[in-house]
């Protein structure tokens, strides 16, 4: 590590300089780990010649971000079973961004301690966390801010009968050919850049999604206002946390206006979905879920 920060430093720096910069580094060694170093080795010249250091990082740090900009790379597969694994490569600083925007998502004020709680009632890893939080990302980036290809905004297409889509246990058809529950098309009508397709007796579409399929910003500060946060009874996860559901829901013909909507934090969105749930809906607007017999 240490010879390799002396060895890139640039052709002009002189024998007694590099002699210099190795000691330096050589005495560090003793305090910190292969990374600090490797950190510090990249402004060693800061230390040793500082009249050269400076112009020596911008040059440096020129031809890293150039590297990491042609190095930039992600690779999708899905596994058959449901699950998707990716791996990707990026600037460092757009991993610094993302980190920055999933560990606010994964915050443990935004959920409740139910949310934070897995299957087994321990607590959540933040690796789990984590990737709750990039779904939860990816599922509500405002479609309208994706780039347009072919006249429309980069969405998903879910494709399903009238009669899926009406039914408690059915499955509905994605444009790339995998298939997900009638149910989580349902949810994911609400918010996220779904485009569903009932399809009649025939095949042929009858609702290709109305305009009005989303909540608007003004609309979403006004459930705020007027629901305070997640309505399920005994939830505490606040407004900004929670997603905007149609009690009508809309893949059934219900409105997009306040009267048909209410707040839920993403697992009570999710239970309100889930055919094996009863949602019952009280005179103070709160909701209770009990499991169907």
């Amino acid at each position: 590590m240490i010879f390799e920060a002396v060895d890139a430093l640039p052709s002009h720096v002189g024998g007694e300089t590099r002699e210099r910069a190795e000691s330096v580094l050589l005495e560090l060694a003793g305090h910190h780990d292969a990374r600090d170093l490797k950190q510090i080795g990249k402004r060693i010249l800061d230390v040793v010649a500082p009249e050269v250091g400076e112009f020596h990082e911008a040059d440096a740090l020129v031809k890293e971000e150039s590297r990491a900009a042609a190095g930039t790379e992600l690779t999708l597969t899905d596994d058959g079973e449901g699950r998707c694994h990716g791996r990707f490569t990026v600037p460092t600083h757009i991993g610094a961004l993302l980190k920055r925007h999933l560990l606010a998502l994964a915050n443990p004020a935004r959920h409740t301690e139910a949310e934070l709680r897995d299957e087994s009632g321990d607590w959540k890893s933040l690796r789990r966390r984590l990737g709750e939080a990039f779904v939860e990302y990816v599922e509500r980036y405002p479609v309208e801010a994706t780039p347009r290809t072919a006249g429309v905004n980069a969405t998903v297409v879910v494709t399903l009968t009238l009669e899926q889509l009406l039914a408690d246990q059915a499955t509905a058809l994605l444009d790339d050919g995998s298939r997900m529950s009638a149910g989580q098309a349902r949810r994911l009508a609400c918010e996220a850049g779904i485009v569903p397709v009932v399809l009649g007796t025939k095949s042929q579409p009858l609702d290709l999604g109305r305009v009005a399929r989303l909540f608007t910003k003004a609309q979403r500060i006004a459930l705020g206002l007027r629901d305070g946060g997640c309505t399920a009874r005994g939830c505490e996860t606040s407004a900004s946390g929670c997603h905007a559901h149609h009690d009508d829901p809309w893949s059934r013909g219900g409105l997009t206006d306040l009267a048909n909507g209410r707040l839920l934090c993403p697992r009570h969105h999710r239970l309100a979905h889930d055919s094996r749930y009863a949602m019952t809906v009280h005179a103070d607007n709160k909701v209770t879920y009990v499991l169907r017999a």
